[in-house]
């Protein structure tokens, strides 16, 4: 296997276990949102950089509220939710102009979650053939940039689209 540099793997790597607590809940009381690549608040949730991707891009939206039930939360909440899904869609479509996207949950650990006490909402943009034979044969994945440089691309994109259009609480 080839292996591709990921320079803000080295903590997880380095430690071989993963931060105490909850990714989600840190970054909620993130004082500064850049550390936490948190690109945009809504009263009550939040759109935060996906710190290991699937492919640039890869969003997460998450409640400020710690809980795992998706099917008791609100409609407020989950509509809040939506909101910034379509906001993450336009900002996305914007800069990446991508073919399509995925979004989805993960609830519980058979489902995948890697965070299973804090539901979240992935937003993944997509191109044909994004999954081509790197990964299949070559046994690679390409990671096309950093965290900082897609925050530092996508920020400014969120905070002109909630400029542009009526508020989304």
């Amino acid at each position: 296997m080839v292996y591709i540099a990921a320079p803000w793997r080295e903590s997880y790597i380095r430690n071989g276990t993963k931060e105490s607590g909850c990714v989600f809940c840190r970054a909620a009381r993130a004082k500064d949102d850049a550390a936490f690549y948190v690109l945009d608040r809504g009263r009550l949730a939040f759109v935060l950089l996906n710190k290991y991707p699937y492919l640039p891009g890869h969003l997460m939206i998450a409640p400020y509220r710690h809980s795992a039930a998706y099917a008791r939360a609100s409609r407020e909440l989950t509509a809040e939710m939506d909101d910034l899904l379509r906001r993450c869609l336009r900002v996305l479509t914007k800069h990446y102009r991508p073919q399509g996207f995925n979004t989805g949950m993960n609830l519980g650990r058979a489902a995948g979650a890697g965070v299973v006490d804090h539901f979240h909402l992935h937003v993944v943009p997509r191109w044909t053939g994004d999954s081509n034979f790197m990964p299949v044969c070559g046994r690679t994945k390409i990671v096309l940039e950093d965290l900082g440089t897609t925050f530092a691309r996508l920020a400014p994109l969120f905070l002109k689209d909630r400029g542009s259009r009526s508020p989304i609480f």
